[in-house]
């Protein structure tokens, strides 16, 4: 039987359009966006005034050193597309409390797509599980709202594929592109495969976190593994750096990120991780 949900459970649709609306207004989406906004206009180069270049636009400094009226040039900062590769999969959707890993997962890639779309930059989506969803980036909000929606209906029995998925997007980005991977990295390709995507592309990682992955300690579990129905028994005890150990074992391919608790905010957070890299502007600093 396909083990299929309806939106209900995750999010209805105004509850979800209010609360993914509510993150990039923290981001700096609306009339908060001086995070995002960085220098503005970057400045090209100084050259002789022509009739019709604006006064505003004149540079005294050079005008005063050389004795003839310059003006300054700006380039407009270019803006790269966006992708966000959620991870779809059982681990992601299971959990011990709401919202889970994969309801937390659609919320912030909802509010950064937001702000991505605020700066002109393209957003597109890639299903990062057993999901089919697969959506180029693109400058249309209703575009962008329509993987979302899809999104919030998912399967409990899709496998993780961060490795593969990364390997079938390498082949689709002929620019240098802005990815953001919310998954909670339980894909033991996931660091070679972003690792590679790491080498032309900016990569941010924001792990998953369910609460019982933080704290859990008991003796000895019995279980069924959520991704392969595979029953299991293992020692209890999850060591509370696990999530810190998968994100740090991206580290030495230049991608950094967060760990994102589900029964903690993370808002504040995430903002100051884009402020500090300038991930919305273009790169790191």
């Amino acid at each position: 039987m396909d083990l299929l949900l309806s939106p209900a459970p995750l999010l209805d649709a105004n509850r979800f359009q209010l609360a993914i609306r509510r993150l990039a207004d923290s981001l700096g989406y609306g009339t908060d966006r001086s995070i995002f906004r960085g220098a503005g206009l970057e400045y090209e180069q100084s050259r002789i005034y022509q009739p019709g270049d604006p006064v505003k636009s004149i540079d005294w400094r050079v005008t005063a050193r050389t004795g003839r009226v310059h003006v300054k040039e700006y380039e407009a900062p270019r803006r790269i597309p966006a992708w966000m590769l959620v991870d779809t999969s059982a681990s992601m959707t299971t959990g011990s409390i709401q919202p889970t890993k994969y309801e937390t997962a659609l919320c912030i890639a909802g509010g950064l797509a937001l702000a991505c779309l605020d700066r002109a930059s393209p957003v597109g989506c890639l299903g990062v599980g057993g999901s089919s969803i697969l959506a180029r980036p693109s400058l249309s909000k209703l575009s962008v709202m329509g993987w979302l929606h899809r999104l919030r209906r998912y399967r409990l029995d899709e496998p993780t594929a961060v490795g593969p998925a990364a390997d079938l997007l390498e082949p689709m980005l002929g620019e240098r592109s802005l990815l953001f991977v919310l998954s909670d990295l339980h894909d033991p390709q996931a660091a070679e495969g972003l690792a590679r995507l790491a080498q032309r592309h900016d990569v941010c990682a924001l792990v998953l976190r369910d609460p019982a992955e933080r704290g859990l300690r008991a003796g000895f579990i019995r279980g069924r593994e959520a991704e392969t129905g595979r029953a299991i028994t293992t020692r209890g005890g999850f060591h509370p750096s696990v999530a810190e150990e998968r994100l740090a074992a991206l580290a030495p391919a230049r991608i950094d990120g967060l760990v994102i608790d589900t029964d903690r905010p993370y808002a504040a957070r995430l903002r100051l991780l884009l402020s500090r890299r300038r991930l919305l502007d273009g790169g790191r600093r």
